[in-house]
């Protein structure tokens, strides 16, 4: 491996969170864009051929070395890794109405919802999954969420473009019919 790729594996390991491209390049500011881009691909095909457990996945904005999925659930059996708290129901509607028609403000959520919201908003927030991302033209001004990188990361997302289509979801849903 090149001294490059083994810079970029050392700072991957160190961080818990997925670290932007711009973000490596500090580490090595006479290193190209190119070179970056090639000590990254050199460390992802580093792990895939010779068959590690972690693998290089871009997520959330950024790169992180990641246990391969394979292993992830005896990894959790056994209670080595740290979970997130899962999310209610209400957090995970609200959490889908903001990613899918972002910027939304709270009355807009209140009324597609048809419940008050301020204490999901309050955590969403809180959890780092939403933030104010303006303000509204009505009466008031009020607040505009919006997703943030951690939602990407949380749900293993490079970019809001990998959300399912509309169109994916319904079919997704739709209940298997039942053989009688």
């Amino acid at each position: 491996m090149t001294p490059l790729a083994k810079l970029l594996e050392a700072a991957l390991f160190a961080s818990a969170r997925p670290i932007p491209t711009e973000e490596l390049a500090a580490l090595d500011p006479e290193a190209s864009k190119a070179a970056l881009a090639a000590a990254l691909d050199e460390l992802g095909e580093h792990y895939d051929v010779d068959g590690h457990g972690v693998e290089l996945v871009e997520l959330g904005g950024g790169w992180q070395i990641l246990t391969r999925s394979e292993y992830t659930e005896a990894i959790e059996r056994a209670q080595l890794a740290a979970r997130p708290a899962r999310l209610s129901a209400a957090a995970l509607e609200t959490l889908a109405l903001i990613a899918y028609r972002q910027p939304l403000g709270r009355a807009e959520i209140e009324e597609i919802r048809g419940v008050s919201v301020g204490s999901v908003l309050k955590s969403l927030h809180e959890r780092g999954l939403i933030d104010v991302v303006g303000r509204g033209e009505g009466m008031g001004r009020p607040l505009l969420y919006g997703t943030t990188p951690i939602f990407l990361e949380y749900f293993a997302l490079r970019h809001l473009d990998e959300l399912p289509r509309a169109d994916e979801l319904a079919v997704a849903l739709r209940a298997e019919p039942r053989a009688i």
